[in-house]
């Protein structure tokens, strides 16, 4: 069953209003078995709206229409539905006295706008709005349904949750759809799909493969559908279990967990404390740390040591080392790690140092040049990474990289 999702609005077009309401409408709507075909925005104008929806009518089985139906005259979807449906405009008794209580009880007066709110098409379904004055309208063009809403996202989504979504289950039978999770870090999407290239080629046609890249991390989406959940579930899972094998130090997780909640889980399962030395992540390492709930029965602390006294004075660097290999070098971040790990008396510490950019870079040592290294009480690694020229991406591909380090050694 393919659905298509019609954003009516200048504001959204010029960049004034972000539209989470096409995002939240096909997260909802994925779930009960309807395929997502396409989402459009477009202008609060007559023809533009007719030729849009003329367009995708031909193609999906139902269309969710958002915006356009205030009582004001740049509101025009439910006028310009009544022409295209062919409909006639009439009072609904009980929408005129949904408005009127609602204006009444928020201490004004009906004016003539409201009054004109409860115009409904005589041919098509009202889905009452409890939090608003515009109500939806519900068209039905043989097997195929028109639905427009108002834009404001909470009355929105009231009506999805509780008339839309119910309705739309009435009439269709609606196919069960599985989206998996694999989250992987350490390598690029190209590398990624190198090395799992035969396992892809084996794919099933019922199954579809994304890969979803970000700085340090790539998530693949297994998705595939079909009568009965529990076998679309157990097909994908046993493509899983297959890919697990291929690359399992990349693989992180499959229940949709980040990286840092990964490590908080291992580190408590070990009933472990971590602590942080970061001279070029910022502090960002420690954010994402303790982003997670409870992740203060495992992390003690961090030493921000991004000036070169900061890292001798608080972590036992050697000036020597900072004068003959820079502070960006494999002696200086390993010699961070060992000095957090001995102040906080962890049992577990990672220290980051390098070039986040866009200046300060040598022809030795570009822009994008990072070390990072992880103590505990059997010694310390370290390994050198070469990111690219922007620092806010520099910045979080070094604590992805620091956390994906970690979790190597925690897993022995």
């Amino acid at each position: 069953m393919n659905l298509d999702i019609i954003s009516i609005g200048d504001e959204l077009l010029i960049g004034q209003t972000l539209n989470t309401n096409a995002h939240w409408i096909a997260a909802e709507l994925d779930k009960i078995g309807f395929t997502i075909r396409q989402q459009t925005s477009i202008s609060d104008n007559k023809e533009h709206i007719i030729e849009t929806l003329s367009n995708v009518l031909e193609k999906s089985d139902v269309v969710l229409i958002t915006g356009g139906l205030g009582p004001t005259n740049d509101d025009l979807t439910m006028p310009v539905l009544n022409d295209y449906f062919g409909g006639k405009l009439i009072t609904d008794a009980a929408v005129y006295n949904d408005i009127e209580k609602l204006i009444l009880g928020r201490g004004f007066e009906m004016n003539e706008n409201n009054k004109r709110q409860a115009l409904i098409p005589d041919n098509c379904k009202v889905v009452r709005n409890a939090h608003g004055t515009a109500p939806g309208l519900w068209f039905e063009q043989g097997d195929k349904v028109v639905v427009a809403m108002p834009g404001v996202p909470f009355e929105m989504k009231a009506m999805i949750t509780d008339t839309v979504i119910p309705w739309l289950k009435e009439k269709y039978v609606l196919p069960e759809i599985v989206h998996q999770m694999v989250l992987t870090q350490g390598l690029p999407e190209s590398k990624l799909a190198e090395l799992i290239a035969d396992w892809e080629n084996q794919l099933p046609a019922t199954i579809k493969l994304a890969y979803l890249p970000s700085p340090g991390r790539v998530k693949l989406r297994l998705s595939s559908k079909g009568k009965s959940r529990a076998e679309v579930q157990h097909k994908i899972d046993e493509q899983v279990a297959k890919l697990m094998q291929i690359i399992p130090q990349n693989i992180y997780s499959t229940d949709n967990s980040n990286l840092e909640e990964v490590i908080g889980k291992m580190l408590v399962q070990q009933k472990a404390t971590l602590a942080t030395a970061e001279s070029c992540t910022g502090g960002y390492l420690a954010h994402l740390i303790t982003s997670i709930s409870g992740s203060s029965d495992y992390f003690k602390g961090s030493v921000i040591s991004y000036a070169n006294e900061i890292k001798i004075n608080e972590l036992g660097v050697k000036k020597s080392d900072l004068e003959n290999f820079g502070a960006v070098s494999q002696q200086v971040v390993e010699q961070m790690a060992l000095g957090v790990l001995k102040k906080f008396t962890v049992d577990y510490a990672v220290a980051t140092s390098g070039i986040a950019g866009p200046t300060g870079g040598t022809a030795e040592k570009p822009v994008g040049t990072v070390w990072i290294a992880v103590a505990n009480k059997n010694g310390v690694v370290s390994k050198q990474f070469t990111f690219g020229k922007l620092r806010s991406v520099n910045i979080e591909r070094s604590a992805v990289a620091a956390l994906g380090m970690l979790r190597e050694v925690l897993q022995g």
